[in-house]
Protein backbone atom coordinates (compact mmCIF):
# COMPACT_ATOMS: atom_id res chain seq x y z
CA UNK A 1 0.00 0.00 0.00
CA UNK A 2 1.35 3.46 -1.20
CA UNK A 3 1.43 6.10 1.17
CA UNK A 4 2.66 9.91 1.18
CA UNK A 5 2.65 11.45 4.15
CA UNK A 6 3.45 15.51 4.36
CA UNK A 7 4.81 17.55 7.04
CA UNK A 8 6.25 20.48 8.02
CA UNK A 9 3.60 23.16 6.75
CA UNK A 10 2.96 25.92 9.15
CA UNK A 11 2.46 29.71 9.65
CA UNK A 12 5.31 32.22 8.61
CA UNK A 13 5.93 35.70 7.79
CA UNK A 14 6.53 36.82 3.98
CA UNK A 15 10.28 36.72 3.41
CA UNK A 16 10.33 33.50 5.91
CA UNK A 17 10.91 29.97 4.82
CA UNK A 18 9.74 26.72 5.35
CA UNK A 19 10.89 23.19 4.33
CA UNK A 20 8.12 20.22 3.27
CA UNK A 21 9.02 16.90 3.51
CA UNK A 22 7.11 14.05 1.78
CA UNK A 23 7.59 10.65 3.51
CA UNK A 24 7.38 8.10 0.29
CA UNK A 25 6.00 4.19 1.74
CA UNK A 26 4.95 1.05 0.22
CA UNK A 27 6.81 0.65 -2.41
CA UNK A 28 10.23 1.64 -4.57
CA UNK A 29 10.03 4.87 -5.86
CA UNK A 30 13.40 5.10 -7.79
CA UNK A 31 11.60 4.99 -11.40
CA UNK A 32 8.95 7.54 -10.26
CA UNK A 33 8.54 11.24 -10.48
CA UNK A 34 7.71 13.18 -7.54
CA UNK A 35 5.58 16.49 -7.80
CA UNK A 36 4.89 19.14 -5.29
CA UNK A 37 0.98 21.69 -6.23
CA UNK A 38 -0.91 23.48 -4.34
CA UNK A 39 -4.64 24.91 -3.89
CA UNK A 40 -5.88 27.96 -2.53
CA UNK A 41 -9.15 28.18 -1.80
CA UNK A 42 -11.53 29.01 -4.49
CA UNK A 43 -8.73 27.88 -6.72
CA UNK A 44 -7.86 25.08 -8.72
CA UNK A 45 -5.03 22.66 -7.78
CA UNK A 46 -1.40 24.47 -9.51
CA UNK A 47 1.87 22.79 -10.35
CA UNK A 48 5.01 24.10 -8.02
CA UNK A 49 7.90 21.81 -8.91
CA UNK A 50 9.05 18.10 -10.12
CA UNK A 51 11.47 15.66 -10.13
CA UNK A 52 12.51 12.85 -11.45
CA UNK A 53 13.92 10.61 -8.65
CA UNK A 54 16.34 8.41 -10.89
CA UNK A 55 17.56 10.93 -12.47
CA UNK A 56 17.62 13.96 -10.59
CA UNK A 57 16.00 16.18 -13.29
CA UNK A 58 13.90 18.71 -12.46
CA UNK A 59 10.99 21.54 -13.08
CA UNK A 60 9.50 24.36 -11.38
CA UNK A 61 6.88 27.37 -11.66
CA UNK A 62 7.92 29.75 -12.99
CA UNK A 63 6.22 31.70 -10.14
CA UNK A 64 8.65 29.47 -7.72
CA UNK A 65 12.08 29.96 -9.48
CA UNK A 66 14.88 31.19 -7.76
CA UNK A 67 12.53 30.54 -4.63
CA UNK A 68 11.45 26.96 -4.28
CA UNK A 69 14.04 24.22 -4.25
CA UNK A 70 13.15 20.69 -4.17
CA UNK A 71 15.37 17.50 -3.27
CA UNK A 72 15.50 13.65 -2.21
CA UNK A 73 16.88 11.52 -0.04
CA UNK A 74 17.01 8.21 -1.54
CA UNK A 75 17.94 6.35 1.63
CA UNK A 76 15.12 7.90 4.02
CA UNK A 77 12.95 7.33 0.52
CA UNK A 78 11.35 11.37 1.17
CA UNK A 79 11.52 14.40 -0.90
CA UNK A 80 11.57 18.19 0.19
CA UNK A 81 10.55 21.32 -0.53
CA UNK A 82 12.49 24.04 0.66
CA UNK A 83 10.82 27.20 0.21
CA UNK A 84 12.17 30.36 0.68
CA UNK A 85 11.34 33.91 0.66
CA UNK A 86 8.18 33.03 1.21
CA UNK A 87 5.16 35.39 0.15
CA UNK A 88 1.71 36.05 0.95
CA UNK A 89 0.24 34.39 -2.10
CA UNK A 90 2.08 31.41 -1.93
CA UNK A 91 -0.72 30.38 0.80
CA UNK A 92 -2.37 27.10 0.08
CA UNK A 93 -2.73 23.36 1.08
CA UNK A 94 0.51 21.95 -0.74
CA UNK A 95 0.21 18.26 -2.00
CA UNK A 96 3.06 15.76 -2.84
CA UNK A 97 2.46 13.62 -5.36
CA UNK A 98 3.95 10.31 -6.86
CA UNK A 99 3.85 9.02 -10.93
CA UNK A 100 4.05 6.29 -12.06
CA UNK A 101 6.04 7.98 -15.10
CA UNK A 102 7.86 10.71 -15.38
CA UNK A 103 6.52 12.31 -17.87
CA UNK A 104 4.21 15.56 -18.19
CA UNK A 105 4.58 15.83 -14.31
CA UNK A 106 3.58 19.36 -14.54
CA UNK A 107 0.34 18.11 -14.96
CA UNK A 108 -1.88 16.84 -11.79
CA UNK A 109 -3.58 13.81 -13.89
CA UNK A 110 0.06 12.37 -14.00
CA UNK A 111 0.21 11.28 -10.84
CA UNK A 112 -1.41 7.74 -9.27
CA UNK A 113 -0.63 8.76 -5.43
CA UNK A 114 -1.31 11.76 -3.51
CA UNK A 115 -0.63 13.00 0.36
CA UNK A 116 -2.72 14.39 2.34
CA UNK A 117 -2.16 18.04 2.02
CA UNK A 118 0.23 20.14 4.25
CA UNK A 119 -1.08 23.77 4.89
CA UNK A 120 1.62 26.41 4.39
CA UNK A 121 0.16 29.94 5.42
CA UNK A 122 2.09 33.10 5.09
CA UNK A 123 0.99 36.45 6.73
CA UNK A 124 2.09 39.95 5.33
Amino acid sequence: QVQLVESGGGLVQAGGSLRLSCAASGRSFSSYGMGWFRQAPGKEREFVVAISWSSGATWYADSVKGRFTISRDNAKNTVYLQMNSLKPEDTAVYYCGAARRTIALMWHGSYDYWGQGAQVTVSS
